[in-house]
């Protein structure tokens, strides 16, 4: 007698057999497909009337202009094209405004996630007593909106309101060397526990039984800290950093209000500012047009630095 074979085809047809059955097993889990539109279908709706319908439109007022007949002629707006850009990288205004934040974030920024890197290492830190006190006194300035924060640090800054009238009064803090600064200081206190806390969170997913690896190979607190927290929450530091970027180009409110306590911020301190001015003329063209070139150099930028990290990274 001679023992049964099992032929190449045979073979072939079982794992043809196999792979129809996997396939009509995950057809059949999509029993409802109409609950899935249904559950996705709002976010869709909202995400494309409040962002793509907006920027849309922008990138459409960009590219119209005014034209009249005559000098008292009716407004009308035709498509110009790319006229409207065509000012905006003329307008000195705008691109030192551009100039002005960059400084900010590159200056602001770091110290910022540092402070709150800093701050969730001492929060993780077994050493450390009151953790929930602490936490919470870190995170309520970001509590208080930017206006009423803006508010408050100014009359802090100014010589004849300040309760710390020793400070201010040999330095003004509000002059055009310094207004920046006490901008910067403003947006710090305010950001500082909310960045932590996504640090923190990510500090508290580490496993435990890392830790305790590393005791038992003798590190102490401080080897601990730099050689596996700060390395394993590099994720949260870079998007926190992405999240900064975008909004230093975005500053409006501390600056603005800063306006009320110096004069060295003007209308187009910013770049939101100066769409804002331009808005209010009103040319609403070149505004889109200015919000459009921020829009895209935000993107830029944010793009640019994840790749930096990521190379990094990879690197590391």
């Amino acid at each position: 007698m001679t023992a049964p074979m099992t032929t190449p085809t045979g073979v072939r047809t079982a794992a043809r057999g196999g792979a129809g059955t996997t396939r009509t097993a995950r057809r059949r889990r999509v029993q409802h497909p109409w609950a899935i539109v249904a559950f996705v279908a709002p976010f869709a709706a909202m995400f494309a009337l409040f962002y793509l319908v907006p920027i849309g439109v922008a990138i459409w007022q960009s590219m119209l202009v005014v034209e009249r007949e005559g000098t008292y002629g009716a407004a009308t707006e035709v498509f110009g094209g790319f006229q409207q850009y065509a000012l905006v990288f003329q307008n000195e205004a705008f691109w030192s405004s551009v100039g002005r934040v960059l400084l900010f974030g590159v200056v602001q920024v770091p110290v910022m996630l540092g402070l709150a890197l800093l701050f969730a290492l001492l929060l993780d830190s077994p050493l450390v007593r009151g953790k929930k006190f602490f936490r919470l006194a870190f995170f309520a300035p970001y509590a208080v909106p930017g206006v009423i924060a803006a508010i408050m640090w100014g009359f802090l800054y100014s010589p004849n309101l300040s309760p710390f009238e020793a400070l201010t009064s040999r330095v003004d803090l509000l002059s055009a060397d310094f207004v920046l600064w006490a901008i910067a200081n403003v947006v710090t206190w305010v950001f500082v526990g909310y960045n932590m806390l996504i640090i923190y969170s990510t500090l508290l997913a580490i496993p435990q039984e890392v830790y305790e690896a590393a005791r038992i190979d003798g590190a102490g607190q401080a080897r601990i800290a730099w050689s596996i927290k700060i390395p394993l929450v590099r994720p949260a530091l870079v998007l926190t950093a992405v999240l900064s970027i975008i909004g230093t180009l975005q500053l409006l409110a501390e600056p603005q209000t800063f306006r009320s306590f110096s004069s060295a911020v003007t209308s187009t301190y910013t770049p939101n500012m100066t769409i804002y001015a331009t808005s209010a003329v009103p040319n609403v063209s070149l505004a889109a047009a200015f919000s459009v070139v921020l829009a895209l150099a935000t993107f830029i930028l944010s793009f640019a630095f994840l790749r930096f990290a990521r190379r990094k990274g990879v690197d590391a």
